[in-house]
Protein backbone atom coordinates (compact mmCIF):
# COMPACT_ATOMS: atom_id res chain seq x y z
CA UNK A 1 0.00 0.00 0.00
CA UNK A 2 1.48 3.36 -0.99
CA UNK A 3 1.83 6.19 1.51
CA UNK A 4 1.20 9.10 -0.85
CA UNK A 5 2.46 12.65 -0.58
CA UNK A 6 0.41 15.81 -0.13
CA UNK A 7 1.33 18.10 -3.02
CA UNK A 8 1.41 21.82 -2.41
CA UNK A 9 1.23 24.97 -4.52
CA UNK A 10 1.74 28.64 -3.86
CA UNK A 11 -1.36 30.74 -3.34
CA UNK A 12 -1.68 34.29 -4.66
CA UNK A 13 -0.32 35.53 -1.34
CA UNK A 14 2.71 33.25 -1.64
CA UNK A 15 1.61 30.86 1.10
CA UNK A 16 1.60 27.11 0.52
CA UNK A 17 -1.74 25.38 0.13
CA UNK A 18 -2.82 21.88 -0.86
CA UNK A 19 -2.80 21.19 -4.59
CA UNK A 20 -5.73 18.78 -4.68
CA UNK A 21 -5.56 18.13 -8.42
CA UNK A 22 -1.87 17.20 -8.37
CA UNK A 23 -2.27 15.11 -5.22
CA UNK A 24 -5.04 13.09 -6.87
CA UNK A 25 -3.05 12.76 -10.10
CA UNK A 26 0.01 11.44 -8.29
CA UNK A 27 -2.12 9.00 -6.27
CA UNK A 28 -3.71 7.69 -9.46
CA UNK A 29 -0.27 7.23 -11.02
CA UNK A 30 0.63 4.87 -8.18
CA UNK A 31 -2.65 2.97 -8.11
CA UNK A 32 -2.65 2.38 -11.89
CA UNK A 33 0.73 0.64 -11.81
CA UNK A 34 0.82 -3.14 -12.13
CA UNK A 35 3.47 -5.61 -11.10
CA UNK A 36 4.84 -8.23 -13.48
CA UNK A 37 2.25 -10.64 -12.14
CA UNK A 38 -0.59 -8.22 -12.86
CA UNK A 39 -1.43 -7.19 -9.30
CA UNK A 40 -1.76 -3.63 -8.04
CA UNK A 41 -1.47 -1.75 -4.78
CA UNK A 42 -3.98 -2.91 -2.19
CA UNK A 43 -4.85 0.41 -0.55
CA UNK A 44 -4.25 4.14 -0.46
CA UNK A 45 -2.55 5.61 2.61
CA UNK A 46 -2.96 9.38 2.87
CA UNK A 47 -2.22 12.02 5.47
CA UNK A 48 0.40 9.82 7.09
CA UNK A 49 3.99 10.74 7.89
CA UNK A 50 4.75 11.18 4.17
CA UNK A 51 1.50 13.12 3.73
CA UNK A 52 2.67 15.90 6.08
CA UNK A 53 0.05 14.84 8.65
CA UNK A 54 1.64 16.67 11.57
CA UNK A 55 1.77 19.97 9.62
CA UNK A 56 -1.82 20.04 8.38
CA UNK A 57 -4.73 21.62 10.21
CA UNK A 58 -7.71 19.41 10.94
CA UNK A 59 -9.70 21.21 8.23
CA UNK A 60 -6.92 20.70 5.66
CA UNK A 61 -6.58 17.04 6.60
CA UNK A 62 -10.28 16.30 6.20
CA UNK A 63 -10.46 18.18 2.88
CA UNK A 64 -7.45 16.24 1.60
CA UNK A 65 -8.91 12.88 2.56
CA UNK A 66 -12.33 13.70 1.14
CA UNK A 67 -10.63 14.54 -2.16
CA UNK A 68 -8.61 11.31 -2.17
CA UNK A 69 -11.63 9.21 -1.26
CA UNK A 70 -12.77 9.72 -4.87
CA UNK A 71 -9.52 8.13 -6.07
CA UNK A 72 -9.77 5.19 -3.68
CA UNK A 73 -13.33 4.51 -4.84
CA UNK A 74 -12.29 4.68 -8.50
CA UNK A 75 -9.62 2.02 -7.96
CA UNK A 76 -11.67 0.06 -5.43
CA UNK A 77 -9.11 0.17 -2.63
CA UNK A 78 -9.54 1.18 1.02
CA UNK A 79 -8.57 4.70 2.04
CA UNK A 80 -6.32 4.71 5.10
CA UNK A 81 -5.38 7.77 7.12
CA UNK A 82 -2.81 8.38 9.79
CA UNK A 83 -3.91 9.78 13.16
CA UNK A 84 -2.10 10.90 16.28
CA UNK A 85 -3.28 12.48 19.53
CA UNK A 86 -2.22 13.09 23.11
CA UNK A 87 -5.24 11.53 24.80
CA UNK A 88 -7.57 8.62 24.20
CA UNK A 89 -10.53 11.00 24.11
CA UNK A 90 -8.86 13.07 21.41
CA UNK A 91 -7.98 10.08 19.23
CA UNK A 92 -11.59 8.85 19.49
CA UNK A 93 -12.81 12.23 18.26
CA UNK A 94 -10.33 12.21 15.37
CA UNK A 95 -11.42 8.73 14.27
CA UNK A 96 -15.06 9.81 14.27
CA UNK A 97 -14.20 12.78 12.06
CA UNK A 98 -12.12 10.73 9.61
CA UNK A 99 -14.99 8.32 9.10
CA UNK A 100 -17.12 11.17 7.70
CA UNK A 101 -14.81 11.79 4.71
CA UNK A 102 -14.46 8.27 3.34
CA UNK A 103 -11.64 6.83 5.44
CA UNK A 104 -12.11 3.10 5.97
CA UNK A 105 -9.16 2.35 8.26
CA UNK A 106 -7.34 4.69 10.62
CA UNK A 107 -3.63 4.08 11.19
CA UNK A 108 -3.30 5.07 14.84
CA UNK A 109 0.03 6.22 16.26
CA UNK A 110 0.76 5.74 19.96
CA UNK A 111 -0.25 8.68 22.21
CA UNK A 112 1.91 11.73 21.66
CA UNK A 113 2.92 12.31 25.27
CA UNK A 114 6.19 13.23 26.97
CA UNK A 115 5.78 10.52 29.58
CA UNK A 116 6.01 6.92 28.40
CA UNK A 117 2.58 5.34 28.89
CA UNK A 118 2.27 2.09 30.82
CA UNK A 119 1.05 -1.02 29.02
CA UNK A 120 -2.31 -0.50 30.72
CA UNK A 121 -2.59 3.10 29.53
CA UNK A 122 -1.50 2.12 26.02
CA UNK A 123 -4.14 -0.61 25.87
CA UNK A 124 -6.86 1.78 27.10
CA UNK A 125 -5.85 4.33 24.46
CA UNK A 126 -6.24 1.82 21.64
CA UNK A 127 -9.29 0.19 23.20
CA UNK A 128 -11.17 3.49 23.21
CA UNK A 129 -9.97 4.09 19.64
CA UNK A 130 -11.42 0.70 18.69
CA UNK A 131 -14.74 1.56 20.34
CA UNK A 132 -14.90 4.85 18.45
CA UNK A 133 -14.08 3.02 15.22
CA UNK A 134 -16.86 0.51 15.81
CA UNK A 135 -19.38 3.27 16.40
CA UNK A 136 -18.21 5.14 13.29
CA UNK A 137 -18.22 2.02 11.12
CA UNK A 138 -14.47 1.95 10.39
CA UNK A 139 -11.49 -0.12 11.49
CA UNK A 140 -8.09 0.77 12.95
CA UNK A 141 -4.49 -0.31 12.55
CA UNK A 142 -2.07 0.33 15.43
CA UNK A 143 1.21 1.75 14.15
CA UNK A 144 4.25 0.63 16.12
CA UNK A 145 7.38 2.61 15.26
CA UNK A 146 9.91 1.85 18.00
CA UNK A 147 12.93 2.96 15.95
CA UNK A 148 11.74 6.54 15.48
CA UNK A 149 12.55 9.17 18.07
CA UNK A 150 9.42 10.68 19.58
CA UNK A 151 7.20 7.63 19.17
CA UNK A 152 6.49 5.41 22.14
CA UNK A 153 6.95 1.71 21.45
CA UNK A 154 3.97 -0.59 21.87
CA UNK A 155 5.08 -3.71 23.72
CA UNK A 156 4.65 -7.11 22.07
CA UNK A 157 2.30 -8.17 24.89
CA UNK A 158 0.08 -5.16 24.28
CA UNK A 159 0.07 -5.72 20.51
CA UNK A 160 -1.03 -9.33 21.03
CA UNK A 161 -3.88 -8.18 23.29
CA UNK A 162 -4.93 -5.46 20.87
CA UNK A 163 -5.07 -7.88 17.98
CA UNK A 164 -8.00 -9.62 19.68
CA UNK A 165 -10.15 -6.51 19.29
CA UNK A 166 -12.43 -7.04 16.26
CA UNK A 167 -12.00 -3.45 15.03
CA UNK A 168 -8.25 -3.94 14.63
CA UNK A 169 -7.66 -5.40 11.16
CA UNK A 170 -3.85 -5.30 11.04
CA UNK A 171 -0.70 -4.12 12.79
CA UNK A 172 1.83 -1.85 11.14
CA UNK A 173 5.32 -2.65 12.39
CA UNK A 174 7.93 -0.07 11.34
CA UNK A 175 11.28 -1.39 12.45
CA UNK A 176 14.39 -2.92 10.97
CA UNK A 177 14.22 -5.57 13.72
CA UNK A 178 11.89 -7.98 11.91
CA UNK A 179 12.25 -10.52 14.74
CA UNK A 180 9.37 -8.59 16.36
CA UNK A 181 7.14 -9.84 13.54
CA UNK A 182 8.20 -13.44 14.16
CA UNK A 183 7.57 -13.04 17.89
CA UNK A 184 4.05 -11.74 17.30
CA UNK A 185 3.18 -14.49 14.82
CA UNK A 186 4.43 -17.19 17.16
CA UNK A 187 1.81 -15.97 19.62
CA UNK A 188 -0.94 -15.57 17.01
CA UNK A 189 -0.34 -17.06 13.55
CA UNK A 190 -3.49 -15.37 12.18
CA UNK A 191 -2.21 -11.83 12.69
CA UNK A 192 -2.04 -9.57 9.65
CA UNK A 193 1.17 -7.56 9.87
CA UNK A 194 2.31 -4.84 7.47
CA UNK A 195 5.95 -3.80 7.28
CA UNK A 196 6.63 -0.08 7.42
CA UNK A 197 10.32 0.31 6.48
CA UNK A 198 11.19 -0.10 2.80
CA UNK A 199 14.69 -1.50 3.32
CA UNK A 200 13.34 -4.59 5.12
CA UNK A 201 10.16 -5.35 3.16
CA UNK A 202 11.56 -8.65 1.88
CA UNK A 203 12.92 -9.68 5.26
CA UNK A 204 9.64 -8.74 6.92
CA UNK A 205 7.86 -10.98 4.42
CA UNK A 206 10.23 -13.80 5.25
CA UNK A 207 9.37 -13.25 8.92
CA UNK A 208 5.67 -13.53 8.10
CA UNK A 209 4.40 -10.04 7.19
CA UNK A 210 1.57 -10.19 4.64
CA UNK A 211 2.41 -6.86 3.01
CA UNK A 212 3.77 -3.40 3.60
CA UNK A 213 3.10 0.31 3.56
CA UNK A 214 5.67 1.85 1.25
CA UNK A 215 7.11 5.26 0.57
CA UNK A 216 9.51 4.23 -2.18
CA UNK A 217 6.63 2.40 -3.86
CA UNK A 218 5.10 5.77 -4.68
CA UNK A 219 8.16 6.55 -6.79
CA UNK A 220 8.67 3.08 -8.29
CA UNK A 221 5.26 1.38 -7.94
CA UNK A 222 5.76 -1.31 -10.59
CA UNK A 223 8.99 -2.44 -8.94
CA UNK A 224 7.48 -2.30 -5.46
CA UNK A 225 4.39 -4.33 -6.40
CA UNK A 226 6.52 -6.86 -8.29
CA UNK A 227 8.78 -7.28 -5.27
CA UNK A 228 5.75 -7.98 -3.07
CA UNK A 229 4.45 -10.48 -5.64
CA UNK A 230 7.74 -12.37 -5.34
CA UNK A 231 7.57 -12.19 -1.54
CA UNK A 232 4.06 -13.65 -1.43
CA UNK A 233 5.14 -16.49 -3.76
CA UNK A 234 8.24 -17.18 -1.66
CA UNK A 235 10.56 -16.35 -4.56
CA UNK A 236 13.10 -14.76 -2.26
CA UNK A 237 16.03 -14.44 -4.68
CA UNK A 238 13.90 -12.52 -7.18
CA UNK A 239 12.40 -10.35 -4.44
CA UNK A 240 15.87 -9.53 -3.13
CA UNK A 241 17.03 -8.43 -6.58
CA UNK A 242 14.26 -5.84 -6.72
CA UNK A 243 14.90 -4.74 -3.14
CA UNK A 244 18.59 -4.24 -3.86
CA UNK A 245 17.79 -2.28 -7.01
CA UNK A 246 15.81 0.23 -4.94
CA UNK A 247 18.12 0.17 -1.94
CA UNK A 248 19.87 3.48 -2.57
CA UNK A 249 16.56 5.32 -2.26
CA UNK A 250 14.87 2.91 0.19
CA UNK A 251 17.58 3.90 2.67
CA UNK A 252 15.93 7.33 2.90
CA UNK A 253 12.71 5.77 4.24
CA UNK A 254 14.44 5.14 7.56
CA UNK A 255 15.81 8.68 8.00
CA UNK A 256 14.32 11.50 10.13
CA UNK A 257 13.65 13.60 6.98
CA UNK A 258 12.09 10.71 5.06
CA UNK A 259 9.11 12.79 3.94
CA UNK A 260 11.21 15.64 2.61
CA UNK A 261 13.69 13.26 0.94
CA UNK A 262 11.18 10.98 -0.75
CA UNK A 263 8.87 13.81 -1.80
CA UNK A 264 11.77 15.46 -3.60
CA UNK A 265 12.64 12.14 -5.26
CA UNK A 266 9.03 11.86 -6.43
CA UNK A 267 9.27 15.38 -7.82
CA UNK A 268 12.36 14.45 -9.83
CA UNK A 269 10.58 11.32 -11.07
CA UNK A 270 7.75 13.46 -12.45
CA UNK A 271 10.06 16.15 -13.85
CA UNK A 272 8.90 18.57 -11.17
CA UNK A 273 11.82 18.96 -8.78
CA UNK A 274 10.55 22.36 -7.63
CA UNK A 275 7.19 20.87 -6.68
CA UNK A 276 8.94 18.13 -4.79
CA UNK A 277 10.71 20.74 -2.69
CA UNK A 278 7.49 22.46 -1.63
CA UNK A 279 6.86 21.22 1.88
CA UNK A 280 5.48 22.39 5.19
CA UNK A 281 8.34 20.47 6.81
CA UNK A 282 12.08 21.06 6.80
CA UNK A 283 13.88 22.76 3.93
CA UNK A 284 16.60 20.58 2.41
CA UNK A 285 20.16 21.83 2.13
CA UNK A 286 22.01 21.80 -1.19
CA UNK A 287 24.05 18.78 -0.06
CA UNK A 288 20.89 16.89 0.91
CA UNK A 289 19.26 17.74 -2.42
CA UNK A 290 22.23 16.45 -4.39
CA UNK A 291 22.41 13.29 -2.27
CA UNK A 292 18.73 12.48 -2.90
CA UNK A 293 19.16 13.21 -6.60
CA UNK A 294 22.15 10.84 -6.85
CA UNK A 295 20.30 8.12 -4.93
CA UNK A 296 17.24 8.47 -7.16
CA UNK A 297 19.29 8.28 -10.37
CA UNK A 298 21.09 5.15 -9.17
CA UNK A 299 17.84 3.43 -8.16
CA UNK A 300 16.18 4.40 -11.45
CA UNK A 301 19.05 2.89 -13.46
CA UNK A 302 18.89 -0.36 -11.48
CA UNK A 303 15.11 -0.61 -11.62
CA UNK A 304 15.13 0.08 -15.36
CA UNK A 305 17.74 -2.66 -15.86
CA UNK A 306 15.24 -5.12 -14.33
CA UNK A 307 12.52 -3.92 -16.70
CA UNK A 308 10.45 -2.56 -13.80
CA UNK A 309 10.38 1.16 -14.51
CA UNK A 310 6.86 2.53 -14.89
Amino acid sequence: MPAVFTWLKESESGALEIDFDETRRQAEYVLKAQGKGGSRMGGLVASGTLGENSYLSNEQRLSLLKSLSEVSKKYDVPLISGAVAETKEEIAKIITGLATVGVGTVMVMPPKTLEVPSDEDMYEYYSLAASAAKEAGVTIMPYNNPDAAGYHAISSDTLIKLADLPEIVALKISTIDVSIIETLLLENKDLKILAGVDTVTVYAGLAGACGGITGVGTVFPKASVTMQEYVLKGEWAQALKVSQAMNSISYLDGQPLLMEYLKFAMGIHHNDAVGGLRTLGKKLTRDQIEDVRARYILAKERVEALGLLD
